[in-house]
């Protein structure tokens, strides 16, 4: 049964995902397209959006008729899409076990682990300096700390080139939106990062054992082609340090405004997990992607996405649906949501999970020992991005 316009009509909006001043509060708008129906259809961008719960869980449970690599990828431009070719994020199985494979082993929990003294070792010294300082900012100098000082060694990234990490991560999401300004200005970031991944990713940079050189390894043995290397280094960076430090912000930005919800971390710190999943519920760190479909999808209530179709899927709404999470823009961190869907669900979920969660652990349970109060000192500041959410600045104030 094909959709008539007349019964879209239903379901449309002209409301701008990407504008500006939605990026920066997007919330009530999600609260809108969730209302509308099971789906929205956004005229401007000739899209469909998923933002209740069940439909995107749904779908990225779905990789048959909601593909990463049907129509190119899952970015919002064709050029972007192009340029990740050989990464997970545009490839469904079979293509994409070969890839996630290498991921996944890199990323056993065994490996990382080995890195958790470190990186409880590390929390512990950030915490006890920012404690003498009393006052900084969150974001620079707390929710960065971690991957600039141990993720880029767990990679084996050469100490040269560290510095633009961050801002190409920052390109690289932007360059998946669509053809906005954002995007345009994002390209000559990425040039440059593909330029430098290209020109770093042999034996003789990457350090042994790590997650580059496993990658590599692995394109040597023939598991995986050698000019796919880059990419996913490069995809493996992104996810471990932008979103990583966006979720770490944001967390500290909550308790900062919950002090209730931090007294009851800092009273019991093994709240500390179950704060973290509350923390990426509300805000999630990516807060869409799309897939494009592959056949006609009912999703009932007279929402019928015609085959070939790119449907965008937010986790973020997904993630304050009242129809799954009661009073879903109140931070509890006794709430334990282990079912959110900030690391994506599925295929596709995301394979650095463990160790982003480790991080963000170690540097809150460090936290909670010695810290009685967390303050803001001043407006938190934040750019908007065409993928991810998070903060620029953090003014806060420990003791």
């Amino acid at each position: 049964m094909t959709m008539t316009l007349s019964d879209r009509a239903r379901f449309e909006t002209d409301l701008d995902l990407w504008d500006d001043e939605v990026l920066l509060n997007p919330y009530p708008h999600y609260k809108m397209l969730r209302d509308k129906g099971p789906a929205a259809y956004l005229t401007k961008y000739d899209m469909w959006i998923l933002t209740r719960y069940d439909q995107v869980k749904n779908a990225l449970a779905d990789w048959e008729t909601f593909s990463s690599a049907h129509l190119g990828g899952i970015a919002f431009n064709q050029a972007c899409n192009e340029a990740w070719t050989g990464s997970t994020l545009v490839t469904d199985p079979p293509a994409h076990a070969a890839p996630r494979k290498v991921f996944d082993d890199a990323l056993r929990p065994r490996f990382v682990r080995k890195a958790l003294g470190d990186i409880e070792s590390r929390a512990r010294v950030v915490v006890a300096q920012l404690l003498e300082r009393k006052t900084f900012d969150g974001v620079i100098d707390f929710a960065r700390d971690l991957p600039m000082h141990i993720v880029m060694d767990l990679v084996g990234w050469p100490e040269d080139g560290r510095d633009k990490i961050l801002e190409w991560a920052e390109g690289s999401f932007n360059s998946a939106g669509p053809e906005n300004q954002r995007m345009l200005d994002s390209l000559p970031k990425v040039a440059q990062a593909f330029q430098y991944l290209q020109e770093i990713a042999n034996e003789e940079n990457l350090i042994p054992g790590s997650f580059g050189s496993i990658i590599l390894d692995a394109a040597n043995r023939g598991e995986l082609p050698k000019e796919n290397v880059p990419i996913m280094l490069a995809g493996y960076l992104n996810a471990a340090l932008d979103t990583t430090i966006n979720a770490v912000g944001s967390l500290l930005m909550l308790f900062a405004q919950n002090p209730d919800q931090w007294k009851l971390v800092h009273e019991d710190p093994s709240l500390v997990p179950s704060a973290f999943l509350e923390g990426v519920r509300m805000e999630s760190p990516a807060q869409f992607f799309s897939r494009a479909t592959t056949r006609e999808v009912d999703l009932g209530e007279g929402v019928i996405i015609a085959a070939d179709s790119k449907v965008i899927h937010s986790y973020a709404a997904a993630n304050r649906d009242e129809r799954h999470y009661p009073d879903p823009d109140r931070f509890d961190v006794r709430r334990n949501p282990t079912d959110n869907l900030a690391f994506d669900f599925g295929t596709h979920a995301c394979p650095g999970r463990t160790l982003a969660t480790m991080e963000a652990q170690a540097l809150f349970t460090a936290l909670a020992e010695r810290v009685t109060t967390i303050e803001l000192v001043g407006e938190p500041t934040r750019v908007p991005n065409n993928i991810t959410r998070g903060l620029s600045t953090l003014p806060v104030r420990i003791s």
